[in-house]
């Protein structure tokens, strides 16, 4: 008979237990198996980095998946570009990354990056400048110096650009929304009001009342517009239009020409009420913005039925006396007259351009001179009116511009770069810059001006 001696229990080596440069403990049965649970849970470094294509990221357009066209727990593959939902097996996130060899996803709702099909977590300091043209993010020193700094940035591809001077992309007849967008994004303390988040994410809305979607997407609309760390010089509103086109009731569509002044007015208002705005001048910051006060003084005059004699007996008459600053209104025996109260730090100009009758939009292209400095509307405040404003002069800031015929034409708009002095004239994704004598010599429709402090 011979002894038989049992061996030790077997112990992994080293090396076949390494995973990441992460050694762990021999454990028992019931630790291993709770440690492998665990595993995927551990952020690690991913071997993938190096295939992330940067040029093709577009954050702009809607966070859907391009499969199910899902909005839920969607990802953005960060090799091609595309939303896919999911990262589990059998998710379209996970198959993507497995048929075509695309490991590395970003969940677009909590920022966080994913190795596919390891499911596991990618923690990498290097994939910061990705998050924040995602989600860009303002300090409140870095707003104060926006109107003062001539910093350039660069673009992926190489090009140069100034935050705040980038084009905006036209997805089929959206240059009339375009326009407005970049003139308001240009209104100092509107621009400021959605750089940060903060400022307005607290705002609460009814049960039910989702209005809030269009603040929220104006605020990531200025965001990347001002954003100087861009990937690309250009920026598509696809999203802001999408939430334009709901909350209008399809009055304003991205697939057909509309009227500038329509949009703005629409859209300023529809701003107002989600901020849950009201009649009091500092309710939002669209009133702080723009509201002023005028007085508005209506008096008769004499019917057109009447002889020269009873015309000239009524006129004598202190209700029909007339005066400078009057207009007769369509289709109304009433002359109106504005008084100016109180001015706005924002003044909107709209010169009416089109007509419309029964068969056609008629278009007037008359060159309109006007001076893009020392605006002075003190004339038109009366002496006690005067007293109570430090200042009168407006320059301007913003102007929009319409070319062509009244219903095939096309909208651009001239912006003022304060921190140089440049005008740039913006069509779509075109960006130029212009004299500004070039600016009173085009057929000018909205402007904005700012009113000097």
């Amino acid at each position: 008979m011979y002894s038989h001696k049992r061996s030790p229990p077997y112990k992994r080596r080293k090396h076949e237990v390494e995973r990441d440069n992460i050694i762990p403990e021999v454990k028992s049965e019931e630790e291993d198996s709770k440690s492998t649970i665990q595993w995927n849970r551990i952020p690690r470094l991913c071997p993938y980095l190096d295939t992330i294509n940067r040029q093709y990221l577009d954050f702009d357009f809607e966070k859907l998946c391009s499969v199910s066209l899902t909005r839920i727990n969607v990802y953005a593959c960060l090799v091609c570009g595309k939303y896919f939902q999911g990262r589990g097996t059998n998710t379209h996130a996970y198959t993507h990354s497995v048929a075509e060899g695309h490991h590395v996803f970003l969940n677009l709702q909590t920022l966080k990056f994913y190795c596919l099909p390891d499911n596991y977590e990618i923690i990498d300091s290097s994939l910061d400048d990705i998050k924040y043209v995602l989600n860009p993010t303002f300090t409140e020193d870095h707003i104060r110096n926006l109107d003062s700094s001539t910093k350039l940035s660069r673009a992926i591809d190489g090009s140069l650009y100034t935050p705040g001077i980038v084009g905006l992309n036209n997805i089929k007849a959206n240059d009339y929304c375009n326009v407005v967008l970049q003139a308001l994004s240009h209104v100092t303390p509107l621009r400021n009001y959605f750089l940060r988040e903060e400022n307005y994410s607290k705002v609460k809305r009814p049960p039910g009342d989702s209005a809030y979607l269009l603040v929220q997407r104006f605020g990531e609309l200025m965001r990347k517009l001002w954003n100087p760390r861009n990937f690309k010089a250009h920026v598509s509103p696809h999203e802001m239009l999408q939430a334009v086109v709901l909350w209008s009731k399809k009055q304003f569509q991205f697939t057909q020409q509309g009227d500038p002044i329509d949009f703005l007015s629409w859209f300023l208002n529809a701003l107002h009420r989600a901020l849950n705005g009201n009649k009091k001048k500092d309710s939002s910051i669209i009133y702080k913005s723009f509201l002023g006060n005028m007085k508005i003084y209506t008096r008769k005059i004499p019917s057109t039925d009447l002889n020269d004699k009873e015309k000239k007996t009524l006129l004598a008459t202190a209700e029909y006396q007339e005066t400078e600053k009057e207009y007769k209104t369509y289709k109304e025996n009433f002359m109106k007259r504005f008084e100016i109260t109180r001015l706005p730090p924002y003044l909107i100009l709209y010169i009416k351009r089109f007509t419309k009758n029964t068969f056609y939009i008629e278009k007037n292209p008359t060159i309109v001179n006007f001076p893009v400095k020392n605006v002075d509307f003190a004339e038109f405040l009366t002496p006690d009116v005067k007293e109570i404003h430090e200042n009168t002069i407006y320059d301007l800031v913003a102007n929009i511009v319409h070319d062509g015929e009244p219903t095939k034409g096309t909208y651009r708009v001239h912006i003022l770069q304060k921190s140089t002095g440049q005008w740039y004239e913006m069509q779509d994704l075109h960006v130029t810059d212009i004299l500004p004598q070039m600016i009173t010599l085009t057929e000018a429709y909205i402007q904005i001006y700012e009113l000097r402090t």
